[in-house]
């Protein structure tokens, strides 16, 4: 008896899709997305010695002190990875409700900017001015009668961002979400001469659980307790709103937009990605990666390493140009080995 195809189609058996999936040269030649290590940018958390290293919701991140910066720089730049996103972890006695450790130009921040331009000169900078990590109350901005104060807080968002600049950062990444941020912190930026520095916005910066370990490592969440980051926070809910914070953001003179977190938002990458001519970021944030880690140290049939890179190249398929992610240096070493291989 004559055998048929298992479906009705005119152009089977001449279209058959999987012979471009056979063999490993054509599937490398044929991939329509490409990840490779100078798409990743690596956050580094900035401690005092008398503060602790390790971080015990993020196997494998530490943070790091002056000293140790240099070394790390090295394995970085070595390893071809872009830039470094700069974190401060202050401790409790240097934080105050006003959150002024900001402006002092010998910070941790600051510090770390010139050790970094000395010792790895080619290395991009970016830092970050929310006031959450200096705050006793850890809000990202001035609080006053339960309240957060956007236009006064822009203020000190406008002279930290100069601060930084003045150190040798190359890019200011504001995370706070105070309306207006960008626009301020661009003609303070252009009015003191830094017209070179680059503004990346954190234009769609979600009100999101996965945020804990980041927290945990700012040392941020014991001093903002049950209080909640909503009230200028996106809602997870809305799409229609971040790019609403995108368009406003750009007419304001962002550089660059970015998306935050990443995995759960792909929906929303894809859509700025469409919608706004700029370079894209996203922020692969602690909790997704947290996840991946312990489920890959679990033996529950998933491979850390595997998931990494298939989560990294789901953000640069959604339209991603760079991805912030705590994995730079794991996915970096496997990339370097396995260019093609991903």
């Amino acid at each position: 008896m004559r055998s048929f195809p298992p479906f009705s189609s005119g152009m089977f058996p001449q279209v058959r899709l999987r012979r471009t999936r056979e063999e490993a040269w054509c599937r490398t030649l044929t991939a329509e997305t490409s990840l490779a290590p100078h798409n990743l940018i690596l956050p580094v958390f900035v401690r005092c010695p008398s503060q602790q290293a390790i971080i015990a919701s993020m196997p494998g991140i530490k943070r790091h002190t002056l000293d140790e910066l240099p070394l790390l720089c090295k394995k970085v730049v070595d390893l071809n990875i872009t830039a470094i996103a700069l974190f401060p972890v202050i401790p409790a006695h240097q934080r105050s409700f006003d959150g002024k450790e900001i402006l002092n130009p010998n910070g941790l921040i600051p510090q770390s900017i010139r050790i970094i331009r000395q010792t790895a000169p080619t290395l991009g900078i970016i830092t970050d001015v929310a006031l959450d990590g200096f705050t006793t109350h850890g809000h990202d901005g001035l609080v006053k009668d339960g309240k957060i104060l956007n236009d006064q807080t822009l203020g000190i968002l406008e002279k930290a961002a100069v601060l930084h600049a003045q150190a040798g950062a190359h890019a200011i990444a504001p995370s706070d979400m105070m309306d207006g941020r960008i626009g301020c912190i661009r003609r303070a930026l252009d009015a003191h001469g830094f017209h070179h520095t680059v503004l990346i916005s954190y234009a769609a910066k979600y009100a999101s659980h996965f945020y804990a370990p980041f927290r945990d490592a700012l040392g941020s969440q014991a001093f903002l307790q049950k209080s909640s980051k909503k009230s200028y926070q996106l809602n997870p809910s809305n799409s229609q709103e971040a790019l609403r914070e995108g368009h406003l953001d750009m007419q304001e003179g962002a550089d660059m937009l970015m998306i935050k977190p990443a995995l759960l938002y792909l929906d929303i990458v894809y859509r700025f990605h469409q919608a706004f001519p700029l370079p894209l970021l996203v922020y692969h944030v602690s909790g997704e990666y947290a996840m991946l880690k312990a489920t890959g140290t679990k033996r529950w049939g998933l491979c850390y390493l595997s998931c990494l890179i298939e989560s990294l190249t789901a953000c640069r398929r959604a339209g991603a140009q760079g991805i912030i992610t705590y994995g730079a240096l794991d996915a970096a070493r496997y990339l370097k080995k396995h260019p093609h291989n991903h």
